[in-house]
């Protein structure tokens, strides 16, 4: 009896041992998926950071880097701000952005691996309020107050059924994952302005800080950031001898540098970013009592380890 049950038990104990192979397959799997996961989050979470403030150095920007898992980013913003009129400062500002982020999620177990896309998408919106102080007839001190929220979603589900297929592994916590975010901070700024019949000069020196938290958000994306950044933005405005719409064609010059502080220093790869531009401005003021002037920017923006160009479109009202 013994000698006719032993093949048997045999079966048995593969199927056991094979069994608790799978089960360790998966839950080392599913260990390095969710840890990964979370990781991507909080760094998602950071880059949103970038987008918060009218920004010409991150308000079109899309960074590709082949040396590590950070394998695609793009990153574009709309906004602006300005005070009421010069007898009442009150100050208003307002961002949207659109960020997409896909690293590669690349996972080995036992001598084989896969890599999947893992892609996030989001919107954030900032707004800010203040009240401009004057110095003298051409400088203002500027404090802000500054709310944002945020919300994005993930192509996960693509990746889940990527893994199960290769890997017989089943990871439905990556379905339909999301994150809210809120922001709520301040900035405070100096403002120069010296316009002149020959040549208008705006300066800008501006602060930033909002710590952004989630909310209502899945638990494996939950989490904290730090968004600091410190800004100095110029613009020269020259009119040319070209006259269009009764008015002169303005020739534009701009620089901008922005250091990154906090959670964003070093997030990306670099620590700040830079920018040089030049374009035209087209006066419409004697046609158009809306949008009174029109801004087409052309910009070469680098940091460390980053450099590219891209196009502003701007009205002033």
């Amino acid at each position: 009896m013994r000698l006719r049950y032993f093949p048997h038990l045999l079966i048995a104990l593969g199927l056991m041992i094979s069994l608790m192979r799978d089960v360790y397959a998966q839950s080392a799997l599913y260990n390095a998926a969710n840890n990964y996961l979370k990781k991507r989050a909080d760094a998602f979470m950071t880059i949103t950071g970038y987008s918060l403030t009218p920004d010409v150095t991150t308000g079109s920007l899309s960074i590709r880097n082949k040396d590590s898992d950070n394998s695609d980013l793009q990153m574009i913003s709309l906004g602006g701000g300005d005070r009421i009129s010069a007898t009442f400062p009150l100050y208003l500002e307002g961002t949207i952005a659109v960020n997409r982020y896909n690293p590669n999620f690349t996972d080995g177990i036992g001598k084989t691996s896969v890599t999947i896309p893992v892609h996030w998408n989001s919107v954030t919106g900032t707004g800010g309020i203040g009240w401009d102080f004057p110095i003298t007839d051409e400088l203002r001190f500027r404090p802000i107050a500054n709310v944002m929220l945020g919300h994005l979603e993930s192509d996960l589900s693509i990746a889940s059924r990527v893994i199960q297929n290769q890997k017989g592994v089943d990871l439905q916590f990556l379905n339909g994952g999301r994150m809210n975010s809120y922001g709520l901070g301040g900035s405070v700024m100096l403002d120069y302005e010296n316009y002149k019949p020959n040549q208008e000069i705006d300066v800008e020196l501006r602060y930033t800080n909002i710590p952004v938290q989630t909310f209502d958000t899945s638990t494996a994306v939950q989490g904290s950031a730090d968004s600091q950044s410190l800004a100095l933005w110029a613009r020269s405005r020259i009119p040319t001898p070209i006259t269009l719409l009764d008015r002169p064609l303005r020739a534009v010059f701009e620089l901008a540098h922005t250091e990154f502080l906090g959670d964003l220093r070093g997030a990306l790869g670099f620590n700040s970013l830079s920018s040089v531009g030049t374009g035209i401005e087209l006066d419409r003021s004697a046609s158009d009592p809306i949008f009174t002037r029109v801004r087409l920017v052309f910009r070469y923006q680098f940091g460390q380890n980053v450099h590219g160009t891209s196009i502003g479109l701007a009205a002033g009202f």
